[in-house]
């Protein structure tokens, strides 16, 4: 049960993440993130993609989507805390929210990866089928 409820927790942070870059694409468009530097633009935008790719393969149970959900946190986090040490325009407060789910994926990747493991074991086992 619980590791259900970290999977769907995991699910929706993704897709939150997901909103927030189709939002900030409709409103934005072409200059979409105007005034930060042309490589942090373009991964916020990948971000598009693969935040749901991560939702996906989680909600799948695909040990894939750990490391996919782990990458994008630890690198959203780590970006986001030097644009915003280096530059203006970018608030505290989602850095602090973004920050608090990247703990909760670290600190949840293992059961989520011992649970996906598990899942495969049991649907190559003849019982299992």
């Amino acid at each position: 049960m619980l590791t259900r409820v970290v999977r769907l927790v995991w699910v929706a942070g993704f897709l939150v993440g997901t909103t927030t870059h189709v939002v900030d694409l409709v409103d934005g468009g072409r200059d979409v993130y105007a005034g930060f530097p042309i490589g942090v633009r373009a991964y916020w935008v990948s971000l598009t993609v693969l935040d749901p790719v991560a939702a996906v393969l989680t909600a799948l149970r695909r040990r894939s989507g750990v490391v996919l959900g782990v990458a994008i946190m630890v690198s959203d986090v780590a970006v986001n805390a030097t644009v915003l040490a280096t530059t203006t325009g970018l608030g505290s407060w989602g850095l602090i929210l973004q920050a608090a789910f990247g703990a909760v994926v670290a600190a949840t990747a293992p059961r989520l990866w011992r649970a996906a493991a598990d899942a495969r074991g049991a649907a190559s086992s003849p019982r299992g089928r």
